[in-house]
């Protein structure tokens, strides 16, 4: 009778992955993409139009830059004045510099929410390029904000040309329709991007909000108390680089003879927003989420 011979144990089964989705002898019927830009793209588009918040503050944005703007023209060609050539699109001003609140609010939730509710803990294990999730956020949030304030102060603008023109407005000239449109809208979507940066640095929503309504009603309002002669030229400096003034550049109204001109509020706005926007890029790959 013969022994029988001891079996030589079987080598378990190689678990480690393969190349691509196969692991294990299983197939993943799911492609492995590398990411890109447009992913993110479409990762923050979906974010913003899904929350409420930009619903209410785009809202009200609207409502505020045509109810004003139509109000403020509606009472000058009701009460007969002579406008003596003034540009109608001057009076687009009022409700735009009110709406650019609800802007700078909207960009700030962009990121700062984000970091309020832990959310951008996943949106940083899904992208781990932190600086593509900002680009993309900027990029979606640019293109939102512009378009935005591009239909409403084109729409404030045709109306109030329509209703003073027999007040003795002047009709506007071709640069006057581009700086009082398009010009604009760029430096009220570039504040809101600079919102959306800060809110990043700052990572809190309400405190975000409030420097940066600050900055744009503080040096304003400082200015109007500034009584001192020795103190001029900073009351002098407050009141042309003030946001209100800048914006009323676009409208061929500014508040003063000097300062800022033409296109310089749009470069002047676009710098601060680089500058920023290269900061928080650095703060954000050094900073833990």
């Amino acid at each position: 009778m013969s022994t029988p011979q001891p079996q030589m144990p079987q080598a378990a089964p190689d678990r480690r992955p393969t190349a691509g989705p196969s692991y294990g002898g299983y197939t993943s019927p799911i492609p492995v993409v590398r990411t890109h830009l447009g992913h993110a793209l479409a990762s923050e588009w979906t974010k913003i139009k899904s929350v409420r918040s930009t619903l209410w503050t785009l809202g009200v944005f609207v409502v505020l830059v045509l109810g004003i703007g139509l109000l403020a023209a509606a009472v000058v060609s009701d009460s007969s004045s002579e406008l003596s050539g003034e540009s109608a699109l001057s009076f687009g001003f009022f409700g735009l510099l009110l709406g650019s609140m609800c802007i700078i609010t909207l960009g700030v939730l962009t990121t700062a929410s984000e970091y309020g509710t832990g959310m951008i803990r996943t949106t940083m294990t899904a992208c781990p390029s932190r600086v593509r999730v900002l680009a993309a956020k900027a990029i979606v949030f640019f293109a939102v904000a512009f378009v935005s304030t591009l239909v409403s102060v084109t729409l404030v603008a045709l109306a109030d040309v329509s209703m003073l023109q027999s007040n003795g407005a002047r009709h506007p000239s071709g640069t006057e329709w581009l700086k009082g449109t398009v010009g604009v809208s760029l430096y009220i979507a570039l504040l809101g991007l600079l919102s959306l940066v800060i809110g990043s640095v700052i990572r809190h929503s309400a405190g975000a909000i409030t420097l940066m309504i600050g900055a744009v009603l503080a040096p304003l309002v400082i200015a109007l108390f500034m009584f001192s002669q020795s103190l001029e030229s900073v009351r002098q400096a407050l009141f042309e680089y003030s946001i209100p003034n800048q914006l009323s550049v676009f409208y061929s109204n500014s508040l003063t003879d000097s300062g800022p001109s033409g296109w310089d509020p749009l470069w002047i706005i676009l710098g601060v927003t680089a500058a920023a926007f290269a900061g928080a890029c650095a703060l954000l790959e050094r900073r833990d989420v």
